[in-house]
């Protein structure tokens, strides 16, 4: 997909939303109770953007890297667990999108340097940015929306997500392993590190990240500790490097595709449009009802792409287990199509500006070997 097309596409839902809600197709009470919900959700969106956005303009992955590097101690091995590591810890802490955007470049950029192959360490990016994405409730825009009907704070979320997660690691970073062994195995030679151009800015950068993301792990309103730290760095650059704050640091094409799909998805419902899945499909009690809930969200979530998808069968889920269950196939799925989730059309821009030859063929192809086994064996522990 290219970005115009994309933004067209996008132009074209915001439209279609708009007219839904001033028609009164959404009814305004339904509509009220959607920005109740939604407001939080995409305000931290945003907010956690403008984190790693700044975070990354201060050199703070880009050090990263090149500690990555030299820890490495010239083994491929060494330094392809300490990737995984860090697109983990992105992920789960900074969304699955920052890893798509930010981590991408990096981890490629860093392969590139050292001359081995970027495309498992692009792959495990992009694989681990939607696998691990199940962690906590930041973690993902679908987890956002579901955790409050998980019961109070993240603890009750990350009771049933844990072993999933560890499930939607270690599977993918398997079989990756398996199949880029020689890559893998193989060995580099250490390149001279580099010192960030505005140490102060980078101290500071860092240091609110560090803050931040126990934070994120602990509060039920993620929005908050997430606005408070964007809020922290733009006043920083404002005194660093005036020049770095742009319009541009807000997602704004994310906002309005994630914006008009709960506004689509919500009209549709209330048209009665989705009364056939309204009806609860799994009591947390039958493996067959979960695994049938999580099939259904991961082929849903290559049709249509994960968020959607999520929207439209999460009246099926008729408590916490079997939310989790639509959770694992929505976002441990989404590994076959490009656009199964925003994050896979992010990546992709990123990794073919980096010169990486990405064929939609075999990236289908790997992914499906990845997500069947994935999901499965979540659904398994769950």
């Amino acid at each position: 997909m290219r970005i115009g097309t994309g933004t067209g596409i996008v132009a074209g839902l915001v439209v279609v939303a708009l007219g839904c809600v001033l028609t009164g197709f959404l009814p305004r009470t339904d509509a009220g109770a959607l920005g109740e919900r939604i407001a939080p959700v995409l305000g931290f969106v945003v907010a956690i953007t403008i984190v790693a956005e700044l975070a990354r303009d201060a050199a703070v992955f880009d050090v990263v890297s090149q500690r990555l590097a030299r820890w490495g101690r010239g083994r491929v091995v060494v330094l392809w667990a300490l990737v995984v590591v860090l697109a983990v810890v992105s992920t789960v802490f900074l969304s699955l999108d920052t890893t798509a955007v930010i981590v991408t470049p990096v981890v490629v950029v860093l392969a590139q340097s050292i001359g081995v192959s970027p495309l498992p360490f692009a792959l495990a990016t992009v694989w681990l940015a939607n696998t691990a994405s199940l962690a906590l409730p930041v973690s993902n825009l679908t987890n956002l929306l579901a955790a409050p009907a998980m019961g109070e704070g993240p603890g009750a979320f990350i009771a049933l997500s844990w072993a999933p997660t560890l499930v939607g690691i270690l599977v993918p970073v398997a079989i990756l392993t398996v199949l880029h062994r020689r890559t893998v195995f193989g060995a580099y030679e250490t390149p001279e590190p580099r010192r960030p151009a505005d140490p102060t800015l980078f101290w500071s950068a860092t240091g609110v990240l560090v803050v931040l993301m126990p934070l994120l792990a602990l509060t039920p309103d993620v929005w908050i500790p997430a606005t408070v730290a964007a809020l922290a760095l733009i006043v920083l650059f404002a005194v660093r490097r005036r020049h770095a704050l742009r319009l541009s640091l807000v997602p704004w094409q994310a906002l309005a595709l994630a914006a008009s799909l709960f506004v689509l998805v919500e009209t549709a419902h209330a048209q009665g449009l989705l009364d056939f899945l309204t009806s609860p499909t799994a009591n947390g009690d039958s493996l067959g009802d979960l695994f049938r809930l999580a099939a259904l969200g991961a082929v849903s979530a290559n049709a249509i792409n994960n968020l959607p998808a999520y929207l439209v069968l999460e009246p099926a889920a008729g408590d916490p287990v079997a939310l989790m269950a639509l959770l694992i196939g929505v976002n441990l799925g989404p590994l076959i199509t490009p656009w199964a989730s925003l994050a896979t059309l992010l990546w992709h821009h990123r990794v073919t500006a980096l010169g990486v030859e990405i064929r939609w063929g075999r990236f289908a192809l790997w992914g499906a070997v990845a997500a069947v086994p994935t999901v499965v064996l979540a659904t398994l522990v769950l």
